[in-house]
């Protein structure tokens, strides 16, 4: 018997109130503590997000945790590669790839990011050092790369998204904050190098630990496009 009282499946009009804190509280933290989150809570969160869903359970990721002395290392080879041009892309990027609608979106979102900076829009040096300087992970004291395994296609890639959003949703839940970067997969060469890495291609790097709640830029918040714009119910 569902809540009711009558047979057949229970139906909730409601999303209860901890899962909607958990996915609406969720936003990128651009600015961390130095302060590290302890080896126990990383294992329980990266054991979480293990239970992704995965098609025929194949579970394509394979993902690397880098904090300490690595961790700095790893920085100063990103920086160094960012300076010499030596971009290197698993997965191709163009800016043609996105649709007129997109790049209205990340135009006012890249307004509104600069400004919580301080960056003039036209001020094409002052955001090409953050750029830079986002390659040490916004100060966060650790970053995880996920790598996409077997042929790394598109399809497995979704599997990996599918990771990256529920590692997100388990960072959230034990406190923690985050960051994606996609910027940290245009050296995929160098993180693999660090890392000694031989096995998949870079999708993605996420940083993070606990945010500063001093940074203006961790006060952003950004807008979704409305249901109607982006989803459709068939019946």
């Amino acid at each position: 018997m569902n809540p009711s009282g009558t047979s057949g499946p229970p139906h909730r009009t409601e999303l209860s109130s901890h899962a909607e804190k958990l996915i609406r509280g969720r936003r990128a933290t651009r600015a961390f503590l130095p302060d590290p989150v302890p080896e126990e809570t990383l294992r329980a969160v990266f054991a979480l997000a293990g239970a992704a869903p995965s098609n025929s359970n194949a579970q394509p990721w394979r993902v690397e945790v880098v904090s300490g002395a690595p961790r700095d290392r790893l920085a100063d080879a990103l920086q160094a590669a960012h300076a010499e041009r030596r971009t290197t892309i698993d997965f191709p990027y163009d800016e043609d790839m996105y649709s007129p609608a997109q790049q209205r979106r990340r135009a006012a979102f890249g307004g509104e990011l600069y400004g919580a900076l301080g960056i003039g829009r036209d001020d094409v040096a002052a955001r090409g050092a953050y750029d830079a300087e986002s390659l040490r992970f916004y100060g966060a004291p650790h970053v995880a790369f996920l790598f996409v395994t077997g042929d790394a296609g598109a399809r497995l890639a979704a599997d990996v998204g599918i990771y990256t959003q529920t590692l997100l949703l388990a960072m959230t839940a034990y406190g923690i904050d985050s960051c994606p970067q996609g910027l940290l997969s245009f050296y995929a060469d160098t993180v693999r190098e660090e890392l000694g890495v031989a096995e998949g291609k870079l999708l993605v790097g996420v940083s993070f630990g606990y945010a500063d709640g001093a940074a203006p830029v961790n006060h952003l918040t950004t807008g979704r496009a409305p249901l109607e714009a982006t989803t459709t119910f068939h019946r």
